[in-house]
């Protein structure tokens, strides 16, 4: 597990960076914190999946079993950073987050892997906080006054949001039908991949 000393290390990871480190480096680990739907749509060859609500229940179990080097990708950075702050309360004090999640990885020219294409998690939530605001707007003009709370509703869930670092809105839509994978990782098939390591150094720069 990652030295506490280095809990003030630079965190972010640029994704030329991490390029270099793919072929350089046989200790990297890189999880990949997106939904199983989003990871088989696109991303980074020899990543792992273990998705954040799976990473969640089991952060403990994931960080004994996680050497020094460790990348976490997502689409934006967002819920990377999040599974970082996780993972660092339970001592591992050294994991990366990508700058510009998994389209930044594939746009520096990174080796990535595509499958079915969908919408990515964070876009269905925009689309979804989107609709829901007109709706409100809509039904408080022409059916009731009161339908604008909606519109009040979700702009107070987005501002909560921000501020906790969480988003129910994509928990419930990653549930849905259309999010769901051919195959959904389990702690087994998730968290139980990784050995423990035997010894855990610092990564070099």
């Amino acid at each position: 597990m990652a030295s506490p000393s280095s809990a003030h290390a630079v965190t972010a990871l640029a994704p030329e960076t991490l390029r270099s480190w793919m072929s350089e480096h046989q200790d990297l680990i890189v999880i990949d914190v997106r939904s199983a739907a989003e990871f088989e749509s696109l991303h980074i060859r020899g990543s792992y999946n273990v998705p954040m609500p799976l990473l969640s229940e089991h952060t403990d179990e994931l960080a004994a079993r996680l050497g020094s080097r460790v990348v976490l990708v997502c689409q934006s950075g967002a819920r990377a950073e999040q599974a970082r702050q996780r993972l660092g309360a339970s001592g591992v004090n050294t994991a990366y987050v990508l700058t510009g999640g998994v389209p930044g990885y594939a746009s520096a020219g990174g080796h990535v892997v595509k499958g079915k294409a969908r919408w990515d998690l964070e876009r269905q939530v925009r689309l979804a906080a989107g609709s829901l605001v007109m709706l409100g707007l809509a039904g408080g003009k022409f059916v009731s006054p009161k339908v604008r709370m909606l519109a009040g509703a979700i702009g107070t869930g987005l501002t909560f949001s921000a501020a906790t670092n969480t988003c129910a809105m994509g928990k419930a839509l990653s549930v849905m039908p259309w999010n769901k994978a051919a195959k959904e990782p389990t702690r087994e098939s998730a968290i139980l991949q990784f050995p423990v390591p035997a010894t855990a150094g610092a990564p070099a720069a």
